[in-house]
């Protein structure tokens, strides 16, 4: 019996994902980047999220300056000083400890291949106390989770701007979209599809979630068949688009697939843990790179749990063991495969928490906190940025509470990472609509 245009097209989206529809559209909605042509080098950036606002006064800790720490921490959240990593920050003029647990990130930070920047956060403009005070500069809705993970990703404070709805990575891929010889997608995502992979025109793939149901079973032939037939129906306008875009889709998935097939297996052992097995995947894909005739690839992966209202020290140490961990095993396999000068790994997170302890062995929401950038390009060993004075109520404190008011922004975090990347220099405020409101385009984290 002939099937409804409506049931075709119900069994073909239960095997064909959204994720593969957006990156099959970028093929049909590239524009011309500032780039005049393909890249001859290769370079990748390798984003990791850390969702619910990791703390970064116990990540980041002053080692000269810890009596302070230790008086407002307390015995509830400090770390004990004989436990920390001392590392030379010389940027600060002193000394500062790792978290414990952060041995592998503590090595590489010691051999020169990881950097903090320091007290990093979404901001409207430079701002200082008594500015925030007044109700001047105030990104919209501060310390929400869902309003500052969307502001992290798209580096837009404002909700009402139409740049809200792409995120910088995304914007990153349409200005850089010449620099790859081939059309397959610039970005991909091991987790999910992100606000921070989706350009005007770019969009993620997500590998293993785009085609999904096509089994020998007779649903999965059934939603295979459905597809087809709507293929096959290129006639009226509506379905030949789709048809255009699921081709496009299938063929992504399947020159991955085959590209991935040619690749030797990996010899550096990663964690069989969340953020251990993308890294990995992330690894297999960077191996693909010439298969894929890619020059600049970005990736996002994630690891949530970080919102520490109680218990904040047993599970940021479980949460940054994986972290230090798998950021090691990554950066492992990248010299494996020769790409170490080449791919920088970063992270982000929805904000800081505050210094100021919460009831539960906990902390509240806050602002600006520090984050690792990590690659053989990074000029590692040192600090960027400027670490914040921790006195409550002081100039870096919003209140009384310890939320720290950022020094560096978001734009020109990403603006760094961007001009290293290949983004023309001209290209810069479009992927960074507010750079023009803050003095460093480039905070020298990155060489040439």
């Amino acid at each position: 019996m002939k099937r409804t245009r409506r049931e075709l097209l119900r069994d073909a989206a239960c095997g064909l994902g959204a994720t593969a529809f957006f990156s099959a559209l970028t093929r049909f909605s590239r524009v011309d980047a500032a780039a005049s042509g393909p890249a001859t080098d290769y370079r990748a950036l390798v984003c990791i999220f850390l969702f619910g606002g990791n703390d970064g006064n116990n990540t980041v800790v002053p080692y000269d300056g810890y009596a302070d720490y230790g008086k407002v921490r307390g015995t509830a959240l400090n770390i004990p000083k004989a436990s920390l990593h001392q590392v030379a920050a010389p940027s600060q003029g002193a000394a500062f400890g790792l978290h414990p647990v952060l041995t592998e990130l503590a090595s590489l930070y010691g051999t020169g291949q990881l950097a903090v920047l320091c007290n990093v956060g979404t901001l409207a403009a430079p701002v200082t106390r008594s500015q925030y005070l007044a109700g001047s500069e105030r990104p919209d809705s501060l310390f929400s989770h869902a309003d500052q993970q969307s502001q992290w990703q798209s580096s837009v404070v404002r909700s009402l701007d139409a740049n809200a709805l792409t995120g910088w990575g995304g914007r990153m891929a349409d200005a850089a979209a010449s620099l790859n010889s081939g059309s397959f997608p610039m970005i991909v995502s091991v987790s999910g599809v992100p606000l921070f992979a989706t350009g005007l025109h770019a969009r993620p793939l997500v590998p293993g979630s785009g085609l999904q149901g096509f089994s020998n079973s007779a649903a999965g032939q059934a939603r295979l068949a459905a597809l087809r037939q709507i293929l096959a129906d290129g006639a009226q306008q509506l379905v030949g688009i789709a048809s255009q875009i699921s081709t496009a889709a299938i063929d992504d998935s399947a020159i991955l697939n085959a590209a991935l097939a040619q690749q030797s297996a990996l010899k550096t052992t990663f964690p069989g843990t969340s953020l251990g097995r993308q890294l990995l995947q992330v690894a297999k894909l960077l191996a693909a790179r010439t298969a894929l005739k890619l020059n600049r690839q970005i990736f996002f992966a994630s690891l949530g749990g970080f919102d520490t209202h109680t218990d904040e020290v047993a599970t940021q140490q479980t949460l940054l063991t994986q972290v230090s961990q798998a950021m090691s095993a990554f950066y492992a396999a990248t010299v494996e495969l020769g790409v170490a000068a080449d791919v920088t790994t970063f992270t982000l997170s929805d904000f800081g928490r505050t210094f100021q302890p919460a009831s539960g062995g906990g902390t509240d929401h806050a602002w600006g906190s520090h984050h690792f950038i990590m690659g053989g390009s990074v000029k590692g060993g040192n600090f960027y940025g400027t670490y914040p004075d921790i006195a409550l109520g002081g100039p870096d404190d919003t209140s009384n509470e310890g939320r720290w008011i950022p020094t560096v922004s978001v734009d020109e975090y990403g603006a760094t990472l961007a001009r290293w990347y290949g983004v023309d220099p001209a290209s810069l405020s479009r992927v960074f609509p507010n750079l023009g409101r803050f003095a460093k385009p480039d905070l020298g984290f990155l060489l040439p």
